[in-house]
């Protein structure tokens, strides 16, 4: 079924997203003139662009993230809630509780409302602002997790059982090697971690985006693995790493060690099983199911475009319950776990 109208604030073009009245595009896949970021990932942030607008807490990470392309433009950032005209658009940011300085994009034109989510969650977390419902005639939403069987437990929960997994490590003089995304996951994982349990390290990769957040945000105190040279300070302590750590000899210097990943895909049954760890969290910087169905009815769109994950299912979901919806393709999907889908679909 095809989405578009010639009316449409938005529509796909090669280069992504695209708004014509404001010549602009919204989290484009391939380097333009005008771009409007949502945040900071790298599935979100294209190298590049001649200009970009971000909110202003995502200024630190973009400026991070960018520093490395020589062929950057200009990064402007504007505060949540402040409208800009672009063209014959006024455009304004919103709190999308996704990472720091992640950001819903809000379009309108001629009394018409669209807006992007990009990237969301609604259970709040100290390492963010906390997610912001606009009220819409379009809403374009992720589905990352857009199936029934995601449902999170609690925050409180899920950072009990880490420290408690911790703890139960250190008693017995082992390194606990904690995985989670570098941008993101790492922050709001050492904001929830008892310090007085035992010594935070992180991998290089995490410390870099810590130094950006604590211009911003105030973390426990965690050093940086690559200053640690007698290998008995790692006894009881947690290491915060990416995924892709995982498995490589940067491992080898923690001794013994229990490791463990936090993610939402470890609510499906054997992925802890295939990132070969020995426990899995279940907390995501995502929202799940019963957010997704709220956030969308709250909006009170007319219209939703579902991108990312599970669109099909969520889109032919939202169409049952009366709600008009379309499942778009984007060059990115999101956060995924390949492993994770191919048990799911396993069933």
């Amino acid at each position: 079924m095809n989405c578009a109208w010639t009316s449409d604030l938005l529509h796909l073009a090669p280069e992504g997203l695209y708004c014509p009245a404001g010549d602009f595009y919204v989290d484009p896949w391939q380097p333009v003139a005008r771009a409007v970021i949502t945040h900071a990932h790298t599935d979100h942030l294209c190298w590049g662009c001649r200009s970009y607008l971000v909110a202003e807490e995502s200024e630190p990470l973009a400026r991070l993230r960018l520093s490395r392309d020589s062929t950057a433009g200009i990064v402007q950032s504007i505060p949540y809630g402040k409208p800009i005209t672009i063209g014959d658009v006024r455009v304004s940011l919103h709190p999308a509780g996704h990472i720091l300085g992640s950001a819903q994009v809000r379009i309108e034109h001629h009394g018409r409302s669209w807006v992007v989510s990009g990237d969301y969650k609604t259970e709040p977390d100290p390492t963010c602002a906390p997610f912001e419902l606009v009220r819409c005639e379009v809403f374009i939403t992720e589905s990352t997790f857009g199936l029934p069987i995601f449902v999170w437990p609690s925050q409180a929960q899920v950072f009990a059982e880490i420290n408690a997994w911790w703890q139960e490590n250190a008693a017995q003089g082992r390194a606990s090697v904690l995985f989670g995304y570098a941008l993101g996951k790492a922050q709001r994982l050492l904001a929830g971690l008892d310090a007085t349990i035992g010594p935070i390290f992180v991998h290089g990769a995490v410390e870099s985006v810590n130094q950006a957040y604590r211009t911003l945000r105030a973390l426990p105190p965690a050093r940086y693995v690559g200053e640690i040279g007698d290998a008995r300070e790692f006894r009881s302590a947690l290491i915060l790493a990416p995924p892709s750590a995982n498995g490589t000899g940067w491992m080898r210097r923690f001794g013994e060690f229990s490791s463990a990943f936090a993610s939402g895909w470890m609510q499906i049954r054997g992925a802890r099983r295939r990132r070969a760890v020995d426990r899995g969290f279940v907390i995501s910087d995502h929202a799940d199911w019963p957010a997704l169905v709220h956030v969308v009815r709250e909006t009170g769109a007319e219209r939703v475009w579902v991108t990312h994950g599970y669109n099909g299912a969520f889109a032919r979901w939202l169409n049952e319950q009366g709600i008009a919806a379309w499942p778009i393709e984007t060059r990115f999907q999101g956060e995924r776990d390949d492993l994770a889908v191919e048990e799911l679909n396993e069933g």
